[in-house]
């Protein structure tokens, strides 16, 4: 696999997502979420491009049905666009996400923030990288300075009263908390050392499966809330940290 010709697809997206107006067209799919001609241009644009450089390869994206997906075949695991509220709100936190599935586990991610131009990507057993250069994460071992970012799972709000006071608990035990609206950008941030630790409830495939590989390749811990291996193909709470304060987060829990 040709993964340099991957990333160069990725990059060709910045086109369709700097494309306002489609950006403003706004169909809402359910509470607080939303679809705009740019997910579905992007995805559709991947679709065919991956379609020709891999055809053996099935997709697996936001914004289509996901059906019959057997383990032991292979994926592409794509968020055209995660963080689509930030991009109608022009709120520059959007990324193009998508990973490699196979074997049961991720061999490539990378997670494109066009406004930034910051590209994060791994292949396993290669290291994480961030527009090229090696990037790890944090390392720091005291929770009072750590920052911790988190997603308020906005499409499920009847969670909050669960949610919010776990939130409540860990910010009493840290620096500072983080919300940056986009998970793959969340958890690229803890494999650069940006934040020490991430975690959101019920996400989908699409949202972590790059970014658990950058962040495992940076040297961080990934898994569910329950401390299981993510399953990839479905959703999963996600907890990731740096390995000096992952135990201390999870029994937050």
């Amino acid at each position: 696999m040709n993964y340099d010709e991957i990333t160069a697809l990725v990059h060709n997206t910045k086109t369709i997502i700097f494309d306002e107006k489609m950006a403003h067209t706004v169909t809402v799919k359910g509470a607080a979420d939303y679809v705009t001609k740019v997910d579905v241009a992007v995805q559709e644009y991947m679709r065919e491009k991956l379609g020709q450089l891999s055809p053996g390869i099935r997709l697996l994206s936001e914004e289509q049905e996901n059906k019959d997906l057997d383990p032991a075949e292979s994926f592409w695991i794509l968020d055209p666009i995660d963080g689509t509220t930030n991009l109608i709100h022009d709120y520059h936190m959007s990324a193009v996400s998508l990973a490699h599935y196979e074997n049961k586990q991720i061999r490539f991610g990378i997670v494109y923030n066009p406004f930034t131009e910051e590209t994060f990507h791994a292949v396993r057993g290669k290291g994480a990288y961030l527009n090229g250069a090696p990037i790890q994460v944090s390392h720091r071992e005291e929770l009072d300075t750590c920052i911790i970012a988190f997603g308020s799972s906005p499409y499920e709000k009847d969670k909050a009263s669960m949610l919010f006071p776990i939130f409540q608990k860990i910010f009493m035990k840290t620096a500072d908390f983080r919300r940056s609206a986009s998970a793959a950008l969340d958890l690229c941030y803890v494999a650069a050392g940006r934040v020490d630790g991430f975690l959101e409830y019920n996400l989908k495939p699409w949202d972590y499966s790059a970014g658990s590989l950058i962040v495992e390749e940076a040297g961080g811990r990934i898994t569910d809330w329950t401390n299981h291996p993510l399953p990839y193909l479905q959703n999963a709470s996600v907890l990731t940290a740096t390995p000096e304060i992952y135990e201390k987060l999870r029994t937050f829990l």
